[in-house]
């Protein structure tokens, strides 16, 4: 049996707060407004609540910590216009959602559907790290993916075993974005490139790394890409080197689906698309720098090869030439 990775209990977003009560109609108003509308009640009369909520939003997505500090039974009913990936920091909560019924752990999450009811009873100890994906963000992508229509709704298997396999890789992305955000290098106002990048891998991830009534569709959406196409792509790659593009981007210019993209990249090169697009981007970056005559300051030159963060930006340039930016050689 593989042992869970310990998953830590603090407080996400502190400085992000939506609410911070005790009150039971205060709380249900704004987090309603954050969320959605819900009924929520205390379960024991001994119970009081004491709830917690941070939450950063970007375009499509939204990461949430809550905690009720009390037995609380949540009915959202349908969530309409969004996915909730939960992931628990600490305790548990009981949840019902179509049709069936599981306890979300530290080593057990659930993710809800937009178009089926759910109710869950969260302990007094329960924390989670909520991850909102926009119903036709995620759509969309899935189509990318494809490269087809989809033949209705997607809907996900509710559980989602986090100690190993695919649920542990969604774990790992989701806590990573956390982290980031908690750095400053995610979401903190005006949506960058990076932003936009992250958004899209959480609903690919998702797609790709949860069992779904479209799994099938997108193992079978590789056609192979041909020789004449991986060129397309990687001339498009070489043509935005200074442009936010992302992976849908450059599928669509190539005229394939995402899934048909990622595979033949990793065929021919061994590297996904967007390591490419990166690889190209240091090396650009590093042939500037080099010119004996005149050449642009650091960030001059990684801003216009469409790095935005500079510190991330040293971090891959020492790692793909062994030295700093600011170490001319």
């Amino acid at each position: 049996m593989v042992t869970p990775e310990a998953l830590p209990t603090k407080e996400y977003f502190a400085q992000h707060p939506v609410v911070r009560t005790r009150d039971m109609d205060e709380a249900r108003h704004i987090v309603a407004r954050k969320l959605c509308e819900h009924k929520l009640e205390i379960v024991g009369r001994r119970s009081s609540l004491d709830v917690r909520h941070n939450a950063v939003t970007g375009k499509t997505v939204s990461v949430n910590y809550l905690r009720y500090g009390a037995d609380v039974t949540v009915d959202p009913g349908r969530l309409g216009s969004f996915y909730l990936f939960q992931v628990p920091l600490s305790g548990c909560a009981n949840i019902r959602h179509r049709g069936e019924e599981m306890t979300a752990t530290t080593q057990m999450g659930a993710i809800l559907n937009p178009d089926r009811g759910a109710l869950l009873h969260w302990a007094r100890d329960c924390s989670k790290l909520l991850l909102q994906v926009d119903r036709t963000q995620l759509e969309a992508v899935a189509r990318s993916i494809t490269g087809a229509p989809l033949p209705g709704p997607v809907r996900f298997k509710m559980q989602v075993d986090l100690t190993n396999g695919p649920g542990r890789q969604l774990k790992r992305l989701v806590m990573a974005c956390a982290r980031a955000i908690e750095n400053e290098d995610l979401f903190q106002g005006q949506m960058a490139a990076r932003d936009l990048r992250a958004e899209e891998d959480l609903a690919h991830a998702l797609l790709t790394l949860q069992p779904s009534n479209i799994s099938h569709i997108i193992e079978r959406s590789d056609r192979r890409a041909n020789p004449r196409e991986i060129r397309i792509a990687l001339d498009y790659i070489h043509a935005n080197l200074g442009e936010p593009i992302t992976l849908a981007d450059i599928a669509r210019a190539a005229r394939m689906n995402v899934r048909t993209l990622q595979k033949g990249f990793q065929r021919i090169y061994g590297q996904s698309p967007m390591q490419v697009l990166r690889n190209a981007r240091l090396d650009t970056v590093h042939y500037l720098l080099a010119a004996r005559r005149d050449p642009p300051s650091v960030s001059e030159a990684a801003y216009s090869c469409g790095f935005s963060h500079l510190g991330r930006f040293s971090y891959y340039y020492k790692e793909r030439f062994g030295h700093l930016p600011s170490e001319r050689r």
